[in-house]
C-alpha cells in the first residue's frame, strides 16, 4: 500500500474516532470544568490517551496541511479543559 493511501486510511479512522468519541467527551469535560468541577481518574485517563496520540496526529497534520487548522482548534480545546481543571483544583 502506498504511503499516501495508508495516511489517508489512518486519517479516516482518526476522524471517525474523533467525531464519535473524543469530541463529545472533550465537550463534556469542558462543560464539567466550566461548572467548577474537578476531573476524576477516568477523565484524566482519557486525557492521557489523547495526549499520547497527539504526537502521531501532529505528524500526520504536518504532512496534510488541510488538517492543521482543525488540529489547532482541538489543541486549543484541550488546553482550555486542562487550564480550567487546574484552576478548579487550585481552588480546593
Amino acid at each position: 500500500m502506498a504511503r499516501v493511501d495508508k495516511d489517508t486510511g489512518v486519517i479516516a479512522v482518526l476522524m471517525k474516532r474523533f467525531h464519535a468519541q473524543r469530541l463529545p467527551r472533550a465537550l463534556s469535560l469542558r462543560d464539567k470544568v466550566d461548572r467548577g468541577e474537578i476531573l476524576n481518574q477516568g477523565d484524566i485517563a482519557f486525557l492521557h490517551r489523547v495526549f499520547a496520540d497527539a504526537d502521531h496526529v501532529k505528524r500526520l497534520a504536518y504532512k496534510r496541511p488541510e488538517y492543521q487548522a482543525l488540529c489547532s482548534r482541538v489543541t486549543h480545546l484541550y488546553h482550555q479543559i486542562t487550564s480550567q481543571a487546574l484552576e478548579n483544583e487550585r481552588r480546593l
